[in-house]
């Protein structure tokens, strides 16, 4: 079996499809469904079973867990990078992650799990993947911080050489329907079109950048969900990796990209950033994909005017959107 954590979530369900497309139901989707659309990620999906988030810690911690474990691919976590409940991030985020990781590579199950540029913090010292920078991370809120604790961990631990961590950039893509405030700009941008005929961005409060000139590193899901599946097969990989485009482009850029997709000119307002926020924003992101390339991760990606377009066009203009 293959376990996926968060597996009803936006990334999570974008790699459940991902192998079904390969023929493989032999999964165990691991979620905490609650009352959110979530499920609706699952509807297309083929798989052997479900599993509450604190039911499948059970098993684990118990050593009860009833199937043979080929790998956990450990998508689930908080992903609000403005949580503000920093004890549950703790114990969501990091606690969780520690006690899978422990009972996966004591057993010899591939373990691969989802870290965050959020660790990059505001960017002042790079976004390089190399383990010495990793360590010397400052990340500007508790989302970045509780993913930063956990790659530390992992590197503390001498596991680095036995799992797969991957720093996801700025996603967008299908079954992200549910994030509600943590959705991609793609998809809040495309129903401001809709509703309004223009898209809000937020001004500029830094001189090295134009209003919409803030930069970064958009990338599909539909290619990390690629990236997952040859990490599922390459055993021989392991480590803390970047995962974006290595590309970084301007809001405006993105959103040029919408409006051409929806066939319709550009007109965008630029309004004042709420003032909790300024002083956590990051003004450009880029990953630097070298380590992961050097890997042998074969996967292209494709630009960003392309992809917004398959997104649109191929998902938000359709009755079902979904993967």
């Amino acid at each position: 079996m293959i376990v996926v954590t968060g597996g009803a979530g936006f990334i999570g369900s974008a790699f459940v499809a991902r192998l079904n497309d390969e023929g493989i139901e032999d999964i165990v989707v691991v979620d905490e469904l609650g009352t959110s659309e979530k499920w609706r990620n699952l509807v297309k999906r083929r798989y052997a079973d479900y599993l509450d988030k604190d039911d499948f810690l059970s098993l684990v911690t118990g050593e009860r867990v009833p199937f043979p474990c080929k790998a956990i691919v450990h998508m689930g976590a908080c992903s609000s990078t403005t949580e503000r409940d920093a004890g549950y991030l703790m114990e969501n985020n990091f606690h969780y992650s520690c006690r899978l990781a422990e009972w996966a590579l004591s057993h010899g199950v591939r373990f691969i799990y989802a870290s965050s540029a959020a660790t990059y913090g505001d960017g002042s010292r790079g976004f390089s993947d190399d383990d010495e920078m990793t360590r010397a991370l400052k990340p500007i809120n508790m989302y970045g911080y509780s993913k930063q604790l956990f790659d530390l961990w992992v590197l503390r631990k001498r596991m680095g050489d036995r799992a797969v961590g991957i720093k996801f950039f700025n996603v967008f893509g299908p079954n992200e329907y549910h994030k509600g405030e943590m959705s991609s700009v793609v998809f809040k941008a495309f129903h401001q079109i809709r509703e309004t005929g223009k898209v809000r961005l937020f001004k500029s409060y830094n001189p090295k950048y134009a209003d919409g000139g803030q930069m970064r590193d958009f990338v599909p899901v539909k290619e990390c969900a690629e990236v997952l599946f040859w990490l599922l097969n390459h055993r021989e990989v392991n480590g803390i990796f970047n995962l974006g485009t290595g590309q970084a482009r301007t809001w405006n850029d993105l959103i040029g990209a919408v409006f051409a997709a929806m066939d319709l000119p550009v007109r965008i307002d630029y309004i004042e950033m709420p003032e909790a926020i300024q002083g956590q924003y990051q003004y450009f992101t880029e990953a630097r994909m070298d380590k992961i390339r050097a890997a042998g991760c074969p996967v292209a990606f494709r630009p960003l005017e392309e992809a917004v377009g398959d997104y649109v066009k191929n998902h938000l203009l359709k009755d079902d959107p979904y993967l």
